[in-house]
């Protein structure tokens, strides 16, 4: 840990994976996404392994959930979004695919969360785009988080991006995120790591680094 101008600056992982520092952030784990993903199922599994340590370590937990909007208030960018990812030319034909309370919005069911756990919805691809995550956040005195979830190279890369201009330390969990295109989830974690400023691990070692600091740090 460094200390200079009345700041304590965290320099390696383990200093970041602090109860008093670090959050949990599941990010859009729904039956409709794992399902769309190759080895979905294993990424839940990691990711279930994630929450579980954390849990053991006394770190707060935030879930997301992505949210389509009936077309006739999705607006021009959803819209758009919309027809690129389903390969349509023509509006009309827009289906919503994560309607409130359809069963693709829903959480997978091996990741349903504690009461004391969170679940914020939105229609961005930042989880702290026009959610209440950054306020929860800071409102707990944290400035970092490990983020598991789907998918990499298009909701989470934008998700530690924007974390990083608003002040966080994020860690991914690389094995615990999801993907659907290997060519763009290498440029994204090529270019996270380039950029600097969050850091990329696997599910054994923050697991790990969880359980030392459930035990109050001992090694």
């Amino acid at each position: 840990m460094e200390h200079g101008f009345g700041l304590d600056i965290p320099l390696t992982l383990e200093e970041v994976c602090d109860p008093r520092r670090a959050a949990l952030i599941v990010y859009d784990m729904q039956v409709g996404v794992v399902r769309q993903i190759p080895d979905g199922a294993k990424v839940v599994r990691q990711a279930v392994l994630v929450v579980e340590s954390a849990r053991a370590a006394g770190i707060r937990i935030f879930y997301t959930r992505h949210m389509s909007l009936p077309n006739e208030l999705a607006g021009v960018t959803q819209l758009r979004t919309a027809m690129a990812w389903q390969r349509l030319k023509h509006v009309a034909d827009v289906r919503p695919g994560f309607l409130r309370d359809s069963p693709a919005f829903q959480l997978t069911p091996e990741l349903a969360p504690l009461p004391s756990e969170a679940i914020f919805d939105k229609i961005t691809m930042s989880a702290f785009a026009g959610t209440p995550l950054d306020i929860a956040l800071r409102d707990c005195g944290l400035y970092a988080f490990a983020i598991v979830g789907i998918a990499l190279e298009v909701g989470i890369e934008p998700t530690v991006r924007h974390a990083t201009d608003l002040g966080y330390i994020p860690i991914v969990v690389t094995d615990a995120c999801g993907w659907r295109d290997k060519a763009a989830h290498r440029r994204a974690l090529d270019g996270l790591a380039f950029a600097g400023g969050s850091f990329q691990t696997d599910a054994a070692t923050i697991c790990n680094l969880f359980a030392t600091a459930a035990k109050g740090g001992e090694t």
